[in-house]
This record gives structure tokens, C-alpha cells and sequence, in this order.
């Protein structure tokens, strides 16, 4: 029998295969829409598209932060499966309705509601490759993901750009709904349900939904490992903010350079995270704190010398920066993986979904501030502002000593308090009230291969 390569490794998992099929089609549609929108926001508002489109990021990463902790915390109450599918239907009604736009804030709109969905689907999603994988295949479905999502970013904009040219600007986003109904009857044909505990199935009031996000926010920074790595994206997000925001400047301006030479150098970037992910796919086990740590120094000082470059220059320091992008985001998804039992992990991936866009959300200004008064020198000043984040991180986190912590998973512990069951609590906790903990276990390696099974 001929075997896969490591990296591919993923795909021996049938359920994987579909929910890995589902993801790809779902990225292709988003691609769909991001270039029909933005040739619909020059038909619109001509010169002033790039406004229009700014501001439809900013509602993207405000629905990311605001209902990726609500999602994660009703994903782990409900079957996933159904959820995942409700969100595509949704989007893909919702997409159907671009061709109609005659107005700039009738955009802002639909752009919003398509990103509340969004927010529901992506930490859902990410949150049910740990649940459908093997240990053994864990890693490697997790950067397979990751690379798809980078190849698509490079190759997903050409393509759609030219599918518009093909069948017209407005036409292309009926296209674009019947990938979410393809990806819809992807994950349909999942068999069962995709619950974390079938056998409780709580209602989900408000309360219920509160704590659940408390949960799944308090494991991210009670993680000293998961912690690091959270503090690390946020370094990340700043050099990447200034790629995304200001390489368009300094090809088009401080080089003189055309479109063509814009597009090599942001292919050069994802090109980088593209081949770090297949990377990391293939490699055995390497400590996560040592690989963010690689990729927050590589994506930072890669951004050093940019403002000094030619285009030969900067494609070699983005497609470096790229694969420190990668070093970063993977291997935190991967320790929240091998550190949260599967129960929480919903909550716990929305969480982190969501303070992971709020670091973009503070990035992106940021990018913005920094081309504004520094403009010829915003690069380097935003790496020196990154390397001493990285400074400060780093003594106060100490990373050489978190590999050396207990290796076990973050649970919740359900319980009532009753006459046999007595904690101390704060003097208002109701006896018989039924509620739960958070609690860090250890866990030897046979534990974990059984729950992996």
C-alpha cells in the first residue's frame, strides 16, 4: 500500500477528508467575495473603494471578536454538524444578495451580517479537527488546514478575478453561494453528530453562555504555554498589519513598481507561510513554545530592513516573514490541541479566535499611524516595536522553563454540592447548585492515547 507523505497524513481520516473539503470550497467562496467586493466597491464609490473596503475589515475583525467566544461556547453544547451547516446556508442567502447592492452602506451591511456567521463557523471548524483527528493525525490535519488557507490566499484572488472577468462583477457572487451550498452537503454527509458529550445536552441561557466564555477566555491565559504563544500572535499581528497595510505603498511608490510586481510580493509571503505549514506537517514532534518563539523573531526581524530593499529584497524578507507567521499561528492551534480536553475546546478556540483578531484590530491603526509619520521608515520602527514586545515577553515569561511543565490537559469538572460533596466556596454558593470548575490534570502518555482513541 502506498503511503501518503507526512504532511498528508490527515487525509487517511474519511471524516476529516470531508470536513478538510468543506473548509477548502468555503475558502474558495470567501476569495469569491473579497474580489467581487472590492470590484463592486469601485463600481460604487470609485477612488474611494479603499475606504469603503477598510471599512469592511473593521467590521469583519469587530464580529470576529465580539461572537467567536459566543460561538465557541454553543459549540461545545450543540452538534457541530448542524451549526456548521446553518452558517453556510446563512451566508450563502446572504452572499445572493450582492448583486443586488446600489448603495455603499447597503455593503457595510451585508459585509456585517456575513462575518457574524463567519465568526460562528471558523472557531467551530477549528475547534472540530481535534475532535474528528487521532492524536497521531492531529497535527498534521491542523497543517494541512493552515496551508490550504495560505495556497488559497495566494492562488484563490487570481482566480477569482478572473472567474469576474468571465462572467461579470455582480454574477460572480451567485458563484459564490452555490460553494457554501457544495460545503454545506459536505459536512451533511458527516456521519452522525458531532457533539463533544452526547449525553449532556444543557440549555443554553444566557448564564449558561456567560460562564462558558469565562471558561474558554480563562483557560487561554491560565495556560502558561498557551499564554506565551497568545502573547507572541500579538507581536505577529503587528509586523503582519504593516505587510498587509503598507507593501502596496512602497512597491507602488518608494520602488515605482506596477501591479504585477505588488501581486509576486504578496504571493512571496503566503508562498512562505504555505511552505512552513507543509513543514511543520512533516516534521515529528517539536515543543510549540519553540516554534512561535522562532516565528515571532523571524516575522519581526524580517520587517528590519525592508524600507532599504529593492523587489529582490523584499521577496525574500516576505516570504521569511510568511513562514514566521505560520511558526506562530500552527503550533498555537496545536497546543491548545494536546492541552485542552476535547469538551472545552470549543470555547477555548473561540476565545482565542477572538483575541487573536483583536490584536489585528489594534494592529491594523497601528500600520496606519506608523506609514503616516514615519513613511519612509515605518518598517523598521514597527520591527523595533515588535522586537521589544518580544523582549518583554520573553523575560516575562521565561519560555526556556515552560517546556519543562507537567504535560496533562484542562478540563471542566462538573458537580453538585451536597452533604457528600463539600468545597469551600464563597460564602453565597447554594448548596445542591450544580455548576463546574476548570481544573488542569495531569495526564500520562497511555490516558492520553485512550482518549486520542
Amino acid at each position: 500500500m502506498k503511503h501518503r507523505p507526512r504532511w498528508l497524513q490527515g487525509l487517511e481520516n474519511p471524516i476529516f477528508v470531508r470536513l478538510y473539503l468543506a473548509q477548502t470550497i468555503n475558502l474558495v467562496g470567501d476569495s469569491l467575495t473579497w474580489v467581487g467586493l472590492a470590484l463592486l466597491a469601485f463600481e460604487l464609490a470609485g477612488e474611494q473603494a479603499g475606504t469603503v473596503l477598510a471599512g469592511a475589515l473593521t467590521l469583519r475583525v469587530m464580529a470576529f471578536v465580539v461572537l467567536s467566544p459566543i460561538a465557541g461556547a454553543i459549540a461545545d453544547r450543540v452538534d457541530r454538524k448542524r451549526l456548521m451547516i446553518a452558517t453556510h446556508l446563512a451566508r450563502m442567502g446572504i452572499v445572493c444578495l450582492l448583486p443586488f447592492v446600489t448603495q455603499v452602506w447597503q455593503i457595510y451591511a451585508i459585509v456585517l451580517s456575513l462575518n457574524v456567521f463567519s465568526a460562528f463557523f471558523t472557531p467551530t471548524y477549528t475547534a472540530t479537527i481535534p475532535l474528528v483527528t487521532k492524536e497521531k493525525e492531529r497535527s498534521q490535519a491542523i497543517a494541512l488546514s493552515s496551508a490550504t488557507y495560505q495556497l488559497l490566499g495566494i492562488l484563490g484572488p487570481g482566480l477569482a478575478g478572473s472567474i469576474a472577468a468571465f462572467i461579470g462583477t455582480r454574477q460572480i457572487f451567485f458563484l459564490d453561494g452555490i460553494t457554501f451550498l457544495v460545503a454545506s452537503i459536505s459536512i451533511f454527509r458527516l456521519p452522525g453528530e458531532l457533539m463533544v458529550d452526547r449525553d449532556r445536552k444543557t440549555t443554553q441561557t444566557v448564564s449558561r453562555t456567560l460562564q462558558d466564555i469565562r471558561t474558554g477566555t480563562s483557560c487561554l491565559f491560565l495556560d502558561p504555554p498557551i499564554r506565551y504563544a497568545l502573547a507572541l500572535q500579538l507581536i505577529a499581528a503587528i509586523a503582519g498589519a504593516e505587510i498587509l497595510v503598507n507593501t502596496v505603498g512602497y512597491v507602488r511608490g518608494t520602488l515605482s513598481l506596477d501591479k504585477l510586481e505588488y501581486g509576486w510580493v504578496m504571493a512571496a509571503f503566503g508562498m512562505g507561510a504555505t511552505v512552513a505549514s507543509v513543514g511543520l506537517g512533516n516534521i515529528q514532534k517539536i515543543s510549540p513554545v519553540l516554534l512561535t518563539s522562532i516565528g515571532a523573531f523571524l516575522i519581526t526581524v524580517a520587517l528590519l530592513p525592508a524600507n532599504l530593499v529593492n523587489l529582490s529584497g523584499l521577496l525574500l524578507l516576505w516570504a521569511i516573514a510568511g513562514v514566521g507567521q505560520t511558526l506562530v499561528n500552527v503550533p498555537t492551534q496545536t497546543a491548545i490541541a494536546d492541552r485542552v480536553a476535547v469538551e472545552v475546546q470549543g470555547r477555548v478556540y473561540g476565545a482565542h479566535f477572538a483575541w487573536s483578531h483583536l490584536w489585528w484590530g489594534f494592529s491594523y491603526p497601528l500600520a496606519g499611524c506608523m506609514v503616516s509619520h514615519f513613511p519612509n521608515q515605518n518598517f523598521f520602527y514597527s520591527s523595533l516595536i515588535g522586537l521589544a514586545l518580544l523582549a518583554i515577553v520573553y523575560l516575562a515569561f521565561k519560555p526556556r522553563n515552560l517546556d519543562d511543565l507537567e504535560d496533562g490537559l484542562w478540563h471542566e469538572h462538573h458537580h453538585r454540592h451536597d452533604e457528600q460533596h463539600m468545597h469551600i466556596h464563597s460564602p453565597n454558593t447554594i448548596i445542591q447548585d450544580s455548576h463546574s470548575h476548570l481544573h488542569f490534570h495531569s495526564i500520562t502518555q497511555a490516558t492520553r492515547s485512550s482518549q486520542a482513541s
